[in-house]
């Protein structure tokens, strides 16, 4: 028989690592140190143990590097996924902190798969689009300040949003260079930005944070993108189905590339007005076409064909 797997929940935080194992909860330094004495706590069970910790901004990064390199299975999931799951076992209040022990119960009624750590150069393309983004609210924040900042500071504010516009420009110099210095990114680019709508933009974002594309089923690839509509139903009451969760970055990126498709992608537009002539409301139909285009991408990055027009 094969050995079952042991759930091992890691609370992350920037200075402590909050561990629940085998029942039992540890509270060790997030530091070289701490990270040491997580391994050997794991010890025997390196074979059979299977590690959660949230996603946090980065503080997870150098434990998951630590357990990568001795292959210990990992996951990094998405905080409001066991927060949610805890929350519907009545276990959880909206005001209490989920803890290490929540996260290895979420761990052990799911079953995540283990995912591979990006290797150096995607985490560094990963990085790169997060800046970008956070000066893109940056300068979005700062342009409608505009319109109520006292006249006195209007030059601070312009001044400010010329120093956004060109670090981002900078950005995207660099993003776009450490896409076409791998030609592996190289020929991605070339064959997503075929199709009408999809930019480098687009493009470079999915690259970095969606590398499942065209390796998974697109049931599974809209669940990750947070597109799969999502059931509200209680009892004998049926909701509304709405999407929610998953990448938000990525789904962010492909609809305004489906904003642009269905002005420019002829599949995409007489598919939009298919919709919008059967009743469906407009936040509906971008949302089938957002799946659309997903499913298209999927399939060009599955057969690295190009687009081509039917």
């Amino acid at each position: 028989m094969l050995p079952s797997i042991v759930y091992l929940g890691v609370d992350v935080s920037k200075d402590s690592l909050d561990v629940h194992f085998l029942g039992q909860s540890h509270h060790l330094p997030n530091s070289s140190s701490g990270i040491a004495k997580l391994r050997k706590l794991i010890g025997k069970h390196s074979g059979t143990v299977h590690v959660i910790c949230e996603a946090t901004g980065g503080y997870e990064r150098a434990l998951c590097s630590a357990l990568h390199a001795k292959k210990i299975r990992l996951s990094v999931v998405n905080p409001r996924l066991p927060r949610d799951f805890a929350r519907s076992q009545n276990r959880l209040a909206k005001t209490d902190r989920l803890d290490a022990e929540a996260i290895a119960r979420f761990a052990a009624a799911i079953r995540p798969q283990p995912r591979p750590l990006p290797d150096a150069q995607r985490q560094a393309l990963i990085d790169l689009i997060t800046r970008r983004r956070q000066l893109v609210d940056m300068r979005t924040a700062e342009k409608l300040r505009l319109g109520s900042v006292h006249k006195a500071l209007r030059p601070s504010v312009l001044a400010h949003i010329d120093w956004l516009t060109k670090a981002i420009d900078t950005l995207d110099t660099d993003i776009d260079g450490a896409v076409r210095h791998s030609p592996l990114w190289r020929d991605d680019l070339r064959l997503l930005t075929s199709v009408p709508g999809v930019g480098p933009g687009t493009a470079n974002t999915l690259i970095a944070l969606l590398p499942e594309l065209g390796a998974i089923p697109i049931s599974k690839l809209t669940a990750l993108v947070g597109l799969a509509p999502m059931n509200h139903d209680s009892g004998t009451l049926r909701g509304q189905r709405h999407i929610r969760g998953g990448r938000s970055t990525v789904r962010s990126a492909l609809y305004m590339a489906t904003i642009s498709a269905i002005r420019c992608n002829g599949a995409i537009r007489d598919f939009n007005l298919r919709l919008r002539a059967a009743g469906k409301p407009a936040k509906v139909a971008i949302t089938a076409c957002m799946r659309k285009l997903l499913r298209i991408l999927n399939a060009i990055a599955h057969t690295k064909t190009p687009w081509r027009v039917a």
